[in-house]
């Protein structure tokens, strides 16, 4: 008998249908199919669901959107007093890379761990990297510690590879780092993932520094800003992705 698909496969193709671009380009295709019968309510959700991606893939939109989430202000080295370790939580891997002979991390992933290392100079602070393995194959704390330790020259002390979102992270984390008295942690991630992240790591029992990344920091410009675009509609994926598990989180809250 074929094994059912567990709740993380679910929530991928979830995911992936939900979010732009895909779940417009779907309801772009309902309306269309809708025409011949229902030819006004057809037409309607066409346009509709065809202007909002537009408007997500210009940066304009993306930029206003992305404010609702990014409100942490970059890290402040006088708050990291008792910090006693880092926390750099994962964010995807890119497999079979050719050039790296196999996984590799994500851009994402990469950005955090860029950052980390930095703090982590800076501060003199160990590191634990989180982040485990939704598919077969490599974990990404195993291909974060690696990049810190042969590509940054920081020695990781932790790896936490069993945590497959933003809540495991953070209590598989905690198991770790409580044990050895750790509660005072600079975290590392994203400036628009920084708020669900702190929530999460807060309530696992951590007093979290933020150490957001990637901060909004420029205007909109005339007129290259209002051009729909790739670089809009993946941050205005990113941003929805945010609002969908904020929105997730409040309807089935975690124990």
């Amino acid at each position: 008998m074929q094994a059912m698909p567990d709740f993380f496969t679910i929530k991928t193709i979830a995911k992936i249908i939900a979010l732009p671009p895909t779940g417009l380009i779907l309801f772009t295709l309902l309306g269309l199919c809708l025409i011949p019968r229902f030819p006004r309510a057809g037409r309607g959700i066409a346009f509709i669901a065809t202007i909002l991606l537009l408007i997500l893939s210009s940066p304009f939109a993306s930029y206003q959107l992305i404010k609702l989430l990014d409100t942490f202000p970059p890290l402040d080295l006088k708050e990291t007093r008792l910090a006693r370790a880092i926390i750099i939580p994962g964010a995807g891997i890119d497999r079979n890379m050719l050039e790296y002979g196999d996984a590799t991390l994500g851009q994402l992933t990469l950005e955090r761990v860029r950052y980390g290392a930095k703090i982590a100079r800076i501060t003199g602070l160990p590191i634990l990297v989180s982040g485990g393995s939704i598919q077969e194959g490599e974990q990404e704390a195993t291909l974060m510690k690696a990049a810190l330790e042969e590509e940054f020259g920081i020695k990781v002390r932790w790896s936490e590879n069993q945590s497959r979102n933003t809540h495991e992270n953070a209590m598989f984390s905690a198991s770790i780092l409580q044990k050895e008295g750790i509660r005072h942690v600079i975290l590392v991630t994203h400036s628009y993932h920084m708020a669900r992240a702190k929530t999460d790591f807060s309530s696992a029992g951590f007093s979290v520094v933020p150490a957001p990344t990637q901060i909004l920091n420029q205007d909109p410009t005339w007129p290259s800003s209002f051009i729909p675009g790739i670089s809009g509609l993946q941050t205005s994926y990113y941003v929805c992705y945010e609002l969908l598990a904020k929105l997730f989180m409040k309807i089935i809250p975690f124990p």
